[in-house]
């Protein structure tokens, strides 16, 4: 099925970490914001590093504030989010069958914030962002684990939590 993105990257002037997905699950899509499947690990482990907690869960029955909560959360934070993919062919939210992959400009958020590095959160958005758009972003860009709940078994919580950790803290 062909899927044209429609979230809105959320990111400001003062923006300096990146963090990039593939293209929104369709739960995502249908809730209006990134990672917002219940069972997605993206926003407890971000929770967790941060010291964080969110009222708001991602199948709230308040969706406009959880989706509030949460960029303000980014913001806070001076973290950028969107999605390597404008648009692609895809099977539900099975990243090994996207085909016709058409990348995102990212020229506006990286020149006009303060971007220093870019993470793609999986193996499918970083494999397609190196293909698609690294040589057009003099940025350094590196991978960090899907927070799906496929991947679960070979990378708990803890583990999710102690890599990305060690990844955006530092910055």
């Amino acid at each position: 099925m062909q899927v044209v993105h429609e979230i809105n990257p959320v990111w400001n002037s003062e923006s300096t970490i990146l963090i990039l997905g593939t293209m929104p699950s369709p739960a995502s899509r249908n809730a209006g914001f990134f990672y917002m499947h219940p069972q997605n690990r993206f926003w407890p482990v971000l929770s967790e590093i941060f010291n964080e907690t969110f009222i708001y869960k991602n199948n709230s029955d308040e969706p406009d504030r959880a989706i509030k909560e949460r960029k303000e959360f980014l913001l806070r934070h001076k973290i950028a989010l969107w999605d390597v993919l404008s648009t692609c062919e895809i099977k539900g939210a099975e990243d090994s069958s996207i085909k016709n992959a058409v990348p995102n400009d990212f020229s506006e958020i990286i020149n006009s914030s303060k971007i220093r590095r870019i993470f793609c959160t999986g193996k499918a958005a970083f494999s397609l962002y190196r293909k698609l758009c690294a040589k057009l972003y003099n940025i350094p860009f590196d991978y960090l684990p899907s927070t799906s709940p496929a991947n679960q078994a070979y990378w708990p919580k803890e583990k999710l939590v102690e890599e990305y950790k060690s990844k955006l803290i530092c910055l």
